[in-house]
Formats: structure tokens, C-alpha cells, sequence
């Protein structure tokens, strides 16, 4: 995965394991990962853990991304409230390009209205928001549609990066 830069979500509140496993997966690959939130300040996940962005929505530009990661946690209800956060991830959807969406971070998806008529997995706590928003639930650990790739919750992270990996890959 030489030369694929790769976006990583990133809010307080945000899934430890979900965000720091796939972020070291993606650069033991070879990628390119750039961390994106609301600010560049210090921010901590649900277990504590601390992580900083490198750079806002308004910083990057979709059509130079391979691809755009959405972890759960608590944040995908906080990143869900940036326009500029919903367009990055809409923009990275309508160019094709991978988007990985895991455990809470459907709620993301869901507001940048790209879940209508697809099959879908998450935390089982937004399985009726995927459901209402047009999506049909899929109660599996990783799976790929198209460019979006699901994974459903912190036992399932390895799952989920095999998928994002041979996603991102192609």
C-alpha cells in the first residue's frame, strides 16, 4: 500500500482499540495516515488513550485520498455535527474510493447519507438508525460492499482491517 494516503477520523470519545489498531495497520502496510478531527488538540478515547490530528476537514482534500476510516466509540455522534466532516466522507464515497466505517462509526455514514440500500453491520446500538436510514442490518464481524467496508465491533477490529487492507489494496 505504498503511496495510499489514508484518512483516519478522529473526535473525544473515540473507540481506543478501533482507532489506534487500524491506524498501525494501515501504516504497517505501507500507507500513508493522516488523522483528521474537528481540532488539532489532544483528545482522549473511551479506555483513556490520547491521540492528536494532524490536520482538519477543511485541511484535506478528498480527491487525494484512497480511502477514509470512520472508528466507533462516542465520537462518530460528536463528528456527525461537522459539515465539513460529512462532506470529507461524502466525497471520498462519490469518488469510489474505500470507506471503512466500524462499530458507532455508521452514524457517520448514516449523516453523510451513504447507507441507503446497503447492507450494513455496527454496534448493535444503531442497528435501527442503519435501519431507518435505508440500510439492511448484517449481523457479520467484517464484510465489504462495493467501496464501503464494515466491521461490527472491537473483537471483530482484526476482521475488519483484513477487509480495509484488501480494500485499500485493489
Amino acid at each position: 500500500m505504498d503511496g495510499k494516503k489514508v484518512v483516519v477520523l478522529l473526535e473525544e470519545g473515540f473507540e481506543d482499540l478501533e482507532y489506534w489498531v487500524t491506524v498501525m495497520r494501515l501504516r504497517e502496510e505501507g500507507a500513508e495516515v493522516v488523522t483528521v478531527g474537528s481540532s488539532l488538540d489532544p483528545v482522549y478515547g473511551k479506555n483513556a488513550l490520547s491521540a492528536q490530528a494532524d490536520a482538519t476537514a477543511g485541511d484535506v482534500d478528498a480527491a487525494e485520498l484512497d480511502g477514509i476510516v470512520i472508528p466507533g466509540g462516542w465520537a462518530p455522534d460528536k463528528l456527525r455535527r461537522y459539515p465539513e466532516i460529512i462532506e470529507l466522507v461524502r466525497g471520498v464515497h462519490e469518488r469510489g474510493k474505500t470507506v471503512g466505517i466500524i462499530c458507532h462509526g455508521g452514524l457517520v455514514a448514516i449523516s453523510a447519507k451513504i447507507v441507503a440500500g446497503v447492507s450494513a453491520t455496527g454496534s448493535l446500538g444503531i442497528k435501527d438508525d442503519l435501519e431507518n436510514a435505508g440500510a439492511t442490518w448484517v449481523d457479520k464481524p467484517a464484510f465489504r460492499e462495493g467501496n464501503l467496508v464494515w466491521g461490527r465491533v472491537v473483537p471483530d477490529i482484526p476482521a475488519f482491517c483484513r477487509e480495509l487492507v484488501e480494500a485499500l489494496a485493489e
